[in-house]
């Protein structure tokens, strides 16, 4: 019991950070282009709490899987009173009304960022270099003399200096034998090695035939340089959000199951192992959150911040905002469709329960 409050105050902490920062990039850039706000709210449905500060009523409600922020004319059709017309974000240039939707999901990814830094500026950055951390028995590697410990500098005369860059070079080989240069206790040391072709899995856990010689990869964890930090944040963000369009392009194709996919449970309980593991890990899994977060809304799918940019698209391509019926229909069909989600995440959730409760 202490486990599922420890799981759920993890999980309201962290998404409750990531739908303030959201809701707060498209509030700020409001105010920033003049447009005026109504309501700041984190949750949906009825108002727990409400305090009104000038003109903009901030709520607590009641669901807090998201939030909103509702503007003066946001609705093109909606009657704007004359006094408000300056303040209404319909009456506001296309690109500035673009701005301000972009930047919930923008808030999302420069959060991740600060997140990550936070964590590799306290904690360190994992650096995999070009040293050997083990050596399989038997492997063409073995067979060649290379041991642990061991620095390769240079493939087929060409330096390589981190470890995805002499992963790559391995795998281009095609079989073709490759002459490593060393690094052995101050020592040069040159050899040649075979690589040989064995079956692995991808992140997704597809199959696949790659070339290989039988090491693995020392991870060394480098503290105290903040640029470092920042540009391996700035980076891992960019990786982590094309790895989330790749997999939801994979389980839309077929290639991925999905029942991969992950409710509110799943959250939760990925949140409370990942705050028992130490600050460091749960700063690292809200980060990833707030990518995906960031990421998914982007889509071009009404009712997310990407199918009002699709329609802001549509209307800067016809000169004139989409008829209200058309967005009205897009929108339902979103709604529909993100249901359909939600209620599968939670299936699944509710499944992987019941399968570990009967496997444990």
């Amino acid at each position: 019991m202490e486990n599922i409050i420890y799981s759920i105050v993890a999980a309201v902490i962290g998404l409750g950070v990531l739908i303030v920062i959201h809701e707060f990039g498209h509030f700020l850039f409001a105010k920033l282009f003049g447009v005026g706000v109504l309501t700041f709210s984190v949750g949906f449905g009825p108002k727990l709490w409400v305090k009104k500060k000038g003109e903009t009523e901030y709520a607590l409600s009641a669901f807090p899987l998201g939030g909103y922020v509702k503007m003066v004319g946001e609705d093109p059709d909606e009657e704007v009173q004359q006094a408000d017309v300056e303040k209404s974000f319909a009456h506001k240039g296309l690109l500035q009304r673009m701005a301000i939707v972009a930047a919930g999901p923008g808030f999302n990814l420069l959060l991740a960022v600060f997140l990550l830094m936070i964590v590799f500026v306290f904690y360190g950055v994992p650096v995999l270099s070009t040293q050997v951390g083990g050596v399989e028995a038997g492997s063409p590697a073995d067979r060649a003399g290379i041991k642990k410990g061991d620095r390769i500098v240079a493939v087929s005369g060409q330096p390589v200096t981190e470890w995805e860059e002499l992963s790559k070079r391995i795998k281009e080989s095609q079989g073709s034998p490759l002459s490593l240069q060393i690094r052995r206790d101050s020592q040069d040391v040159a050899v040649t090695v075979q690589p040989t072709k064995r079956e692995s899995r991808t992140i997704f856990g597809e199959k696949k035939d790659e070339w290989m010689i039988g090491i693995g990869s020392h991870v060394s964890i480098e503290k105290g340089n903040p640029g470092l930090a920042i540009v391996k944040a700035v980076q891992q963000t960019y990786d982590y959000a094309k790895l989330t369009l790749v997999a939801l392009y994979k389980m839309i194709s077929g290639e991925v199951s999905p029942r991969n996919l992950g409710g509110p449970i799943l959250i939760a309980q990925m949140a409370g192992q990942q705050a028992q593991e130490g600050l460091g890990s749960f700063l690292g899994f809200v980060a990833i959150l707030s990518i995906n977060l960031g990421v998914l809304n982007l889509l071009p799918i009404p009712v997310l911040d990407g199918g009002h940019l699709l329609f802001f698209i549509v209307e800067a391509l016809i000169g004139r905002p989409v008829a209200v019926k058309h967005r009205e229909v897009a929108q339902q069909v979103g709604i529909f469709l993100l249901m359909l989600l939600m209620i599968y995440a939670f299936y699944n959730d509710i499944a992987r329960f019941f399968e570990k409760q009967v496997g444990g």
